[in-house]
Order: structure tokens, then C-alpha cells, then sequence
């Protein structure tokens, strides 16, 4: 396994830290540009046509965003922000649909990692350190309520943001309904099963489910999984931090394939 092709595409890119701008014209200028968002917060209650054609951007280009309190917008910046904060992510995201394809056509098996709900920026850089090391070929985030890819997390991943596709999509269960069409069966890990994660096979086409520490993962994505898989724990600390268990899950599928080699 190996991301080379989707590597050069991304080293080659400016590598920006996660700037802020402000202001609607500047942020309009940035999504026109074809910046990436990390995140968009809009004051509530906001109008006029300046606005009205900001508005008519985020959807034109299904923008994510938040509408806040100006109260938010002053502790994020005093400067006059005109109602409108926008962070520039610091990596370029992937279309799933294009990596699949991609990795399938070089020959290689896909090993694909996604992440419901994984706020925590170090423990998404610690992931994606793990991913880049095992030859992982993508993460999948989704829009809303996954960890921002900021400075932090870049550090925390010893630039493997850099490096390995993350694709960020707006429906994980969608998208996971995707890689079951493509292909790839999904292997959920949670408590939730008397199954241990030695039992699936991981060495066709698969993408590994992780959920956050203090929700799992969602029941959608845990009903058309196609196996669910645990942990075994011994101790009296009932869970694993989240970085950790990808990595066990992650490494269990490199050792079953390394074995048919």
C-alpha cells in the first residue's frame, strides 16, 4: 500500500498555517479563490447584500457553517469582523470518490480509516500519524462535529496531515454506504458485539470505523457495518484512548496481510 500519487499532489501545494480572516469581503475573496474553509462563523441576524452574497457562495460552494452570537465573534478577534470569521484549513481535501478508484487502479488492496465524531485535535493528528506510518490510503471526517485539522493537529501527526488524503464529506453514513458499493466492507469497532477484532478478515477492501471515546460511534453507521469488532480488556480502566485503538485495529489488518505475503 502506498499513497504516493495522492502524496505528490499534496506536497506540492503551499503549506499554510490555519489562518483566520475576517471581514465578508475578505472572506468572500477566500472562498473565491478557492481556499479551503476549515470553519465559518457568521453572526446571527446578519443581513444586507453584502451578506446576501456570501450567503449565495456558502451554498453555491455547500460551504459548512455556524451561526453565533457576535459575543463568540469578539472573543475570537476585537478587530471589526463584520460579523463574519473564517479559518483557512492548513491541508487540501480529498473527494472519496476519487480516491477509491485511484487505489484500486494501482493494484492495491484499499485500507480506508473513518472517524464519527473524533473532536479531540490531538487525538486526530495521533491518528493520522498511525495511518501514515501503516500505508492507511484515506481518512474520512465528516463536516460537522469532527476535529478542526489546526496547527496542533498537524504537529501532533508529525505532518502526516501533510501526506495521507483526508476527505471530509457532509453524511458519513452515505459515504460509508459508498465503500460497501465500491467494494469494501466496514468493520466497526466497538463494545457493542461479543466479536474481538482478530475475528474479521481485513485482508479484502475494508474501512475501519472509530468513534469517539464518550459516544461511539453512531447507531446508523453501526447497523450497516458488516462487522463489529472489540477490544479485549483485562483491566480496571474500561476504554482505551481513541488513538490507541485505531492503531491496534489499523496494525491488526497490516499483520493479516503481511501474512498472505
Amino acid at each position: 500500500m502506498n499513497t504516493n500519487s495522492f502524496k505528490a499532489k499534496r506536497d506540492s501545494s503551499p503549506r499554510e498555517s490555519n489562518q483566520m480572516v475576517f471581514g465578508i469581503r475578505a472572506v468572500i475573496e477566500a472562498v473565491k479563490s478557492g481556499k479551503e474553509i476549515e470553519s465559518l462563523y457568521l453572526q446571527r441576524g446578519l443581513t444586507g447584500g453584502i451578506f446576501l452574497e456570501l450567503r449565495a457562495l456558502i451554498k453555491e460552494y455547500d460551504l459548512t457553517f455556524q451561526q453565533v452570537p457576535v459575543e463568540k465573534l469578539n472573543r475570537i478577534t476585537t478587530k471589526n469582523h463584520q460579523g463574519v470569521i473564517a479559518f483557512i484549513s492548513p491541508i487540501v481535501y480529498e473527494k472519496i470518490e476519487n480516491v477509491i478508484p485511484a487505489v484500486f487502479e494501482r493494484g492495491e488492496t484499499p485500507l480506508i480509516l473513518i472517524l464519527d465524531g473524533i473532536t479531540d485535535v490531538r487525538n486526530m493528528g495521533a491518528i493520522a500519524r498511525t495511518a501514515e506510518c501503516a500505508g492507511v490510503h484515506a481518512i474520512i471526517v465528516p463536516s460537522k462535529g469532527s476535529a478542526q485539522i489546526n496547527p496542533d493537529a498537524i504537529k501532533t501527526s508529525a505532518g502526516a496531515l501533510y501526506k495521507i488524503p483526508v476527505c471530509r464529506h457532509d453524511s458519513l453514513l452515505k459515504t460509508a454506504k459508498f465503500l460497501q458499493e465500491s467494494g469494501l466492507q466496514l468493520i466497526a469497532c466497538t463494545e457493542k458485539t461479543n466479536e474481538f477484532l482478530y475475528q474479521p478478515d481485513y485482508t479484502g477492501p475494508t474501512a475501519i470505523i472509530m468513534g469517539s471515546e464518550e459516544d461511539g460511534i453512531s447507531n446508523d453507521l453501526i447497523r450497516i457495518a458488516d462487522h463489529l469488532a472489540k477490544i479485549p480488556m483485562f483491566g480496571e480502566i474500561e476504554s482505551l484512548n481513541v488513538s490507541v485503538s485505531a492503531g491496534i485495529l489499523i496494525y491488526e489488518a497490516i499483520r493479516q496481510r503481511m501474512t498472505l505475503k
